[in-house]
This record gives structure tokens, C-alpha cells and sequence, in this order.
């Protein structure tokens, strides 16, 4: 090797250090989802979006990466019907061969004191926030096992790890993806796999953009740091733990402190 090539291929594992993998990052056409897919094409990785409604908000997130010399394509998906999640990751693999990280991002809120809460609104918030991730994880977890690598990062909330007032069936379904990460950690930590969860406290998203000024001014002043988190901050947080080879089953928190 050259030292013109030697050069170039240092340069590629500093600036593009996911170059040749290939990442699944769900719910991925706003907020959260959409920084981590535009944080991880940036640093190298192909990357496939996800989406069940939002095609023209997705195609909006695959344009920007794309414009910015990043690879990434947009596949439709239900992560809460069980064959879809199937269907994503066997066309995954039919187009890439392989799959390296699976960022679980998708979820929904259906906010509502307990005592009006109605079965249908457990059941969308568990179906898709908790069951969505057994579907998409169970579809691809033995061809990592196979491989003796991969990535698994599970985005919970702080609703899961303190609660939150009108919001049991999200706090539950939060809660339970901590619990599957730590198990699934342990079951697959001899094959070279990661399992991980990353707990946003209160971020800037569009969701908290449409509360009520007096609202937010509330939070923020509950926050030690004093501030609303961004989406970039929890990319970060994913990248770390892409490229962390000995944190396993842990969760890391983003929340400014709010909660330790």
C-alpha cells in the first residue's frame, strides 16, 4: 500500500468511521429518528429509514443525506405487525447482504389519565413502542449471531426510567424496553453483539415545539441544566455506543440531569 493509500484509508476511519456498515435506524422520518439516520450516513454507514405514514417527510430526511454525498434509502414499515418487520429486514438483507446496527427508534404516545385510558390506546402505544422492537430485533438477531457482530440500540425515555403523569401506557412500554435490553445483552455478549438503550429526558422536537410556552418554561426550569436537550445530542449517544466494543446492556441518560 501506497502511503497516498495509507493516507486515504486513515482518513476514512477518522472522518467515516461506520464506512461499509449498514444501519436500520426506524421512525426515522422526524425528530430523533432523522437526526440519528443523517449522524450515522455522515460517519459513513448506508443507512435504511424507516416510516409508516410520513413518505414525504421521509423522502425530505433521505434527500438531505443524500445531497450531502451520504447513502440512504427509505423502506415503508409497520414495526408493530410482526410479517412487516419481517419484510424490512429480508429486504434489507436482499439489497446489503448484511446488517450491522439496529437503531429501534420508532414510537408513539397516546396520552391519557389511567383511569380513562381505553384498551386501544394501551394496546397502539405497547404494540408499537415494545412489541415493535421484538419484531424488528427477533427478524435479525440470528443473522448477527451467525456473523459474530452487531449493534443493537434501543431509544427508551426518561418516562420509562420515572414515570410521567397521564402517560402509564408509555412510561410501561418505555420501562420494558430496558428490561429486554439488559436480558438480550446478556444472552448475546459472547457472539460479538451489543445491546444498549439511550433515555432522552425532554428534547427539542416537534412534539415539545407545539406545548404551550408556560409549559415548557416549566420543564426547563426542573432541568438542572436549564435547557431542553437537541436530537444531535442523542445521536451522539448512538454513535458512542456503535463504536463502544465493551458497553453492553447498559442505558444512557440525556436528560441534563434531570434525572440521575
Amino acid at each position: 500500500m501506497s502511503a497516498t493509500e495509507l493516507k486515504e484509508v486513515r482518513q476514512t476511519t477518522l472522518f467515516k468511521p461506520l464506512a461499509n456498515q449498514v444501519a436500520i435506524v426506524t421512525g426515522a422520518s422526524r425528530g430523533i429518528g432523522a437526526e440519528i439516520a443523517k449522524v450515522l450516513a455522515d460517519k459513513g454507514a448506508t443507512v435504511v429509514a424507516t416510516y409508516s405514514s410520513s413518505e414525504e417527510k421521509m423522502q425530505k430526511v433521505i434527500h438531505e443525506i443524500t445531497e450531502k454525498g451520504g447513502h440512504a434509502i427509505a423502506l415503508r414499515a409497520n414495526v408493530s405487525e410482526a410479517e412487516d418487520s419481517k419484510h424490512l429486514i429480508e429486504e434489507v438483507l436482499k439489497q446489503f447482504s448484511k446488517v450491522d446496527i439496529l437503531i429501534n427508534n420508532a414510537g408513539i404516545t397516546k396520552d391519557r389519565s389511567f383511569r380513562k385510558m381505553s384498551k386501544d390506546e394501551w394496546d397502539q402505544v405497547i404494540n408499537v413502542n415494545l412489541n415493535g422492537i421484538f419484531h424488528t430485533t427477533s427478524a435479525i438477531i440470528n443473522h448477527m449471531i451467525e456473523r459474530k457482530y452487531g449493534r443493537i440500540i434501543n431509544i427508551s425515555s426518561i418516562i420509562g426510567q420515572a414515570g410521567g403523569f397521564g402517560q402509564t401506557n408509555y412510561a410501561a412500554s418505555k420501562a420494558g424496553i430496558l428490561g429486554f435490553t439488559k436480558s438480550l445483552a446478556l444472552e448475546t455478549a459472547k457472539n460479538g453483539i451489543t445491546v444498549n438503550a439511550v433515555c432522552p429526558g425532554f428534547i427539542e422536537t416537534e412534539m415539545v415545539a407545539a406545548m404551550p410556552e408556560n409549559v415548557k418554561e416549566n420543564i426547563v426550569s426542573k432541568v438542572p441544566m436549564q435547557r431542553l436537550g437537541t436530537t444531535s445530542e442523542i445521536a451522539e449517544a448512538v454513535l458512542y455506543l456503535i463504536q463502544a466494543s465493551f458497553v453492553t446492556g447498559q442505558e444512557i441518560n440525556v436528560n441534563g440531569g434531570l434525572y440521575m
